[in-house]
């Protein structure tokens, strides 16, 4: 009687993502089989035929574990993440941020993964991927972390097996996401144009002086360049904010600014000009800037919406940007566990589901992996509850929010909202969310331990 061997999962893409799913799908007995095109067939923005290349930074964020950021290391490293094991191993001095050097954190992870007997790696690009059909007669599945420059033969195979004539995303404007907190709501007033809706929008009027600041500082503020592979495609609905002042200083007061339909309660008269906020979530600890796509770079957006009253002592969530981009509708197309809902033996990780970031990137791989394996009958896994960063990521890739989706990067208002009470500051509510996400990761896990595998 022959003996069948481990079940194989096969990763496509070598980037961090890829490399925390080949890892976690190790840990629990895979066959792993990663495809990186690399270097048989290079990439516009690599540099390197190195896996876990980091391309834009060198930074994992903070290591506070009173943010987000720290507090999803903390989960990952509970979970033997590979990529925070080799960020430590390669650390720099960097303050409390983890900061590592690049060459020695792309060394640790090929050498820690081709260690492993059950690891094979093939330079090949994958042009296509298995039928379902296939995979249930082979019993396998498949990880496809092919990052924000998938090739256009994996593309239009995924495409194909998406349907429904869904398409990858190649170019993105993404305007800033600010924290309900941080917005003085006393200069605002809440309202829909013309009365219509259930009045959704925060509304923050300006006058003609603020109005014409505006318009000033962002016709004269430092833009990020595009790379030479970036060919600006904008779709006249979806223009930067920078794009549109270029063609006129009264172009935003005639598009996203227009106060057409508006009163300020206050005054009683329609503002001359009007910044639209709406919300991300229902608890409004998130809102997004209604048309403010930019490619500002980070400090002039901070620099220059923070002289605005309402703004004066904003945080951002995430800073609008504009960038060639791959990534899919995740909320339409994948299920809880980041399996596509028509072929379930097909798993998305990475940035290629609509996160940002080389953490957060890793974690929805360290998901896949495991969520790949569990597929397969190798593990019994269960899927981190929204109260851990972990979780949160999960549930804004597999169910969006109220906007229009995009990709996101970890943050406070992913987590739920802690109620606000008198006396308490915005740092002590944040810090209970710390406090509360930590037990709910410690639950979760006493979950995992008791999780039997199957038979």
């Amino acid at each position: 009687m022959s003996v069948r061997g481990p079940k194989t999962i096969h990763i496509v893409g070598g980037g961090l993502a890829g490399c925390e799913a080949a890892w976690q799908a190790l840990k629990v007995g895979a066959k792993v089989v990663l495809h990186e095109m690399r270097p048989k067939k290079n990439t516009e923005a690599h540099k390197t035929s190195n896996l876990a290349e980091l391309v834009c930074s060198n930074s994992f964020k903070s290591l506070d574990k009173a943010s987000v950021t720290g507090l999803l290391k903390e989960e990952m490293s509970s979970l033997d993440s590979l990529i925070l094991d080799a960020a430590h191993q390669a650390r720099v001095p960097a303050g409390a941020s983890l900061a590592v050097e690049r060459e020695h954190f792309s060394k640790v992870i090929k050498d820690k993964l081709c260690a492993h007997s059950n690891f094979q790696m093939i330079v090949e690009e994958v042009e296509s991927l298995p039928s379902e059909d296939e995979l249930n007669t082979l019993d396998e599945a498949w990880v496809v972390a092919s990052g924000p420059l998938t090739s256009q033969k994996l593309s239009g195979s995924l495409e194909k097996i998406f349907g429904t004539g869904q398409k990858l995303y190649f170019y993105d404007a993404i305007a800033p996401i600010l924290s309900g907190d941080s917005i003085d709501h006393s200069l605002c007033f809440v309202a829909d144009r013309y009365d219509r809706g259930d009045a959704d929008y925060l509304n923050v009027p300006l006058n003609k002086e603020e109005y014409e600041t505006l318009i000033q500082d962002i016709a004269e503020a430092q833009k990020v360049p595009l790379h030479k592979f970036e060919e600006p495609v904008y779709f006249e609905s979806c223009l930067p904010i920078e794009v549109m002042v270029e063609r006129g200083p009264e172009t935003l007061r005639f598009g996203p600014l227009k106060p057409v339909g508006l009163e300020d309660p206050k005054t009683g008269k329609r503002p001359y000009a009007c910044i639209q906020l709406r919300k991300e979530n229902n608890e409004g600890t998130m809102y997004s800037l209604v048309g403010f796509q930019t490619k500002l770079k980070w400090p002039e957006q901070k620099r220059i919406f923070s002289k605005i009253p309402a703004f004066k002592d904003m945080e951002f969530f995430r800073y609008g940007s504009v960038h060639r981009n791959t990534y899919v509708n995740s909320p339409d197309l994948l299920s809880a566990d980041l399996s596509l809902k028509n072929s379930p033996r097909i798993f998305l990780a990475g940035q290629m589901t609509g996160v940002e970031g080389y953490l957060e990137s890793a974690a929805i791989g360290l998901l896949a992996g495991r969520f790949a394996c569990a597929r397969v009958g190798l593990e019994s896994f269960i899927e981190p509850p929204r109260g851990t960063v972990l979780g949160a990521l999960l549930n804004y890739v597999t169910y969006g929010t109220k906007g229009k989706y995009s990709p996101m990067n970890a943050n406070f208002g992913l987590l739920p909202a802690m109620p606000k009470q008198k006396g308490c500051s915005k740092k002590d509510r944040r810090s209970k969310q710390c406090e509360q996400s930590a037990l709910v990761f410690t639950s979760y896990l006493n979950q995992l331990q008791e999780t039997t595998l199957p038979n």
